[in-house]
């Protein structure tokens, strides 16, 4: 191509860092090419929070304006900025591999409470202005206090170095590319599984006219097809809210063995509660649209789930503050068992928050070195409440894959088991040897002789045991749909006669709540 072409970014450090990864790419394709820098409404304006701005696209249109003009011949957008359907005459031409979608969360050091979920204090003032960030915050910590945050990132970031602020969140992928020095504050990266991104986060829209066919020859050589399919969902049901990129909405897509596993966030204002979802596909055709009409039509009713909740509770919030009646009621206790003398040992995996109660307040002496792995990540918090933290999570709905994987951690490592009497050992029945295994017994569970039966339309069953006690007080009829929080569970049920058992994606109180919200 005898022509430059001019590529069209945003001023700030981070635009200009996407803006020339683009161009050294169209350099190696044999294209002479150079920046201009274009200012947007959302740079222009810094004194209102994004849900003040007019209308969408207030980080891309005037981008996109010059692109119509000939002004210049490829813009190079965060892709999570873009509205959903280009202006008439231009196209996406390409999207780029996808940088990590997950949310971090930076906290001055003095503010950090490990054993708060996300580890920052109580009443912590979080700096954030996205609409999405605030719905799902609040409802994982209502005690928070946010607070307005704009600028570019290092601008954001320094507002945190001058305390105007005792945690911030930003997107991973800007703060990855800019290489920025993050050790003086502590830093959690989110699951996007569990907080969920805006669509298309973390990857770059290379945009050009539809009429610029020798352009797109080129350009579409650099387009991550595999990319394109997973975020071609996510941004369709975007879409098919007529939202922009302040809709309280988060959409997080992979591709699987072959299936798409979408998770979903969507509130109705910042301040309100999230319904959430988590679908499965083996085809994308019309997989948006059924999301969306589900979302569509999530009505509250009445859910027992056998555990006690606490007032924090992430699956009480979000399923209350949706319609729902909400009863916890866990018909099992447990007793401490006095444990034997605890080996030195390489890891110890707890399998549940009472094997870890129970273990701790019995101040056992281990290793300094010894690490600690969980079956989930409500165990995972609950590790933190004892001040520890946890090498290995597991992280799906299936204790036999959680296992393999363990094993393949551990390798020839010790591992110690604190485990609840007559305990099921599915974790360590994936080890190939055994004889580096130790199971420790330090609770047991027994029936909770006045935990009353109410009715309801949903039943969350939280444990084999729970299943057991259930049983002597009542049965389940055919109207009531049934949850079980995992397989060892969903065995348990299907003892007593219970077929068809609904299983989260997750352990967690956030995989009960959208396998709630998906019936």
């Amino acid at each position: 191509m005898e022509r430059k072409i001019i590529i069209g970014s945003r001023g700030s450090d981070l635009a200009l860092w996407q803006a020339n990864y683009v161009l050294r790419k169209v350099q190696k394709l044999g294209l002479t090419a150079e920046i201009k820098i274009i200012t947007t409404q959302g740079d222009a304006i810094q004194d209102l929070s994004f849900d003040k701005l007019e209308g969408k696209g207030f980080f891309t249109k005037e981008i996109e304006d010059a692109l119509s003009k000939k002004e210049i011949d490829l813009a190079v957008h965060s892709h999570k900025d873009l509205p959903t359907v280009s202006p008439e005459g231009l196209k996406i031409a390409a999207v780029s591999e996808r940088e990590d979608a997950a949310e971090l969360i930076l906290i001055r050091k003095e503010c950090v409470d490990n054993s708060q979920k996300f580890s920052f204090k109580k009443n912590a003032i979080i700096g954030t202005s996205s609409a999405r960030r605030k719905s799902q915050l609040l409802a994982f910590r209502k005690d928070v206090k946010i607070e307005e945050l704009r600028g570019n990132v290092p601008t954001r970031i320094q507002k945190l170095r001058d305390k105007k602020y005792e945690a911030i969140m930003l997107a991973a992928a800007g703060v990855e590319r800019l290489h920025i020095d993050l050790s003086e504050f502590k830093v959690i990266r989110l699951d996007p599984k569990e907080f969920i991104p805006a669509p298309a986060q973390g990857v770059l829209g290379l945009q050009i006219r539809e009429d610029d066919h020798e352009l797109f020859e080129y350009i579409n050589k650099l387009n991550s097809e595999k990319v394109e399919d997973t975020i071609g969902i996510e941004r369709k049901i975007l879409n098919l809210f007529d939202g922009g990129c302040q809709l309280p909405l988060g959409v997080f897509c992979i591709k699987e063995d072959n299936k798409f596993k979408v998770w979903t966030s969507k509130s109705d204002s910042w301040d309100s509660m999230p319904k959430r979802l988590y679908f499965e596909s083996f085809t994308s055709d019309g997989f948006a649209q059924k999301i969306v009409n589900r979302l569509n039509a999530i009505k509250g009713t009445s859910v027992l789930i056998t555990r006690d909740l606490k007032e924090d509770s992430f699956f009480k919030n979000v399923l209350e503050g949706n319609g729902y009646k909400v009863q916890g009621v866990s018909f099992i206790e447990t007793k401490k068992i006095t444990m034997s003398s605890v080996p030195h040992t390489d890891w110890v995996f707890f399998a549940s928050a009472n094997a870890i109660d129970h273990f701790f307040i019995q101040n056992p002496e281990l290793k300094t070195k010894t690490k600690f792995g969980v079956i989930g990540r409500s165990t995972e918090q609950q590790l933190k409440k004892h001040n520890r933290n946890a090498a290995f999570v597991g992280s799906v709905n299936d204790t036999k894959v959680v296992g393999k994987k363990f094993a393949k951690t551990v390798g020839a490592e010790t591992v110690l088991f604190p485990q609840a009497k007559g305990g099921i050992r599915t974790i360590q029945q994936q080890f190939e040897d055994v004889s580096k295994l130790t199971d420790l017994i330090v609770y047991e569970t027994v029936k909770k002789e006045n935990a009353k039966l109410p009715d309801s339309e949903i039943l969350v069953f939280t444990s084999p045991s729970n299943v057991d006690s259930f049983f002597e007080k009542g049965k389940i009829a055919p109207s009531q749909k049934v949850i079980a929080i995992g397989k060892s569970t969903e065995k348990k049920l299907a003892e007593h006669g219970v077929e068809n058992c609904i299983l989260p994606a997750s352990f967690d109180e956030v995989g009960l709540s959208e396998a709630v919200f998906g019936i």
